[in-house]
C-alpha cells in the first residue's frame, strides 16, 4: 500500500518540512494537517495521500479509516544545472533540485 512520485520539482529539503508532519499519522488527520499547512508542497503531498489510499482500498481492500502512514521518504531527485547572468559577463550556477518522494501506508488493528 504506497504511491510514489518521481522528480517533483523542489528541493528536498522543504518538501521535507511538508513530509515531517505527516510521518505516524491517521490518514484522515494527516489530510487536515496538509489543508492547514503552507507550504508548496502540501497540495502535491495530498494528492499522493489520496493515491495511496485508493490504492489501498481498490488492492487490499482496507477501511480508510484504519490507514496511518508508517513511511514517508523525501530523496534526492535529478539536479537540473543551469546558468544565471551575473555582472561583467559572468555567468553564475544555478542548480534546480528535484525530490523523490515515497509514502507507504499501513494498518492500525
Amino acid at each position: 500500500m504506497k504511491a510514489i512520485l518521481n522528480n517533483y520539482r523542489q528541493a528536498p529539503r522543504k518538501v521535507r518540512l511538508a513530509a515531517d508532519f505527516l510521518r505516524g499519522q491517521m490518514v484522515v488527520d494527516a489530510e487536515a494537517q496538509l489543508d492547514a499547512l503552507a507550504k508548496k508542497a502540501s497540495p502535491i503531498l495530498k494528492k499522493l495521500l489520496a493515491s495511496a489510499v485508493a490504492n489501498a482500498v481498490h488492492n487490499n481492500k482496507v477501511e480508510k479509516a484504519k490507514l496511518f502512514i508508517k513511511e514517508i521518504a523525501v530523496d534526492k531527485g535529478l539536479v537540473m544545472k543551469r546558468f544565471f547572468p551575473g555582472a561583467h559577463g559572468r555567468a553564475y550556477p544555478l542548480r534546480r533540485k528535484n525530490s523523490h518522494i515515497k509514502l507507504v501506508l499501513g494498518v492500525k488493528e
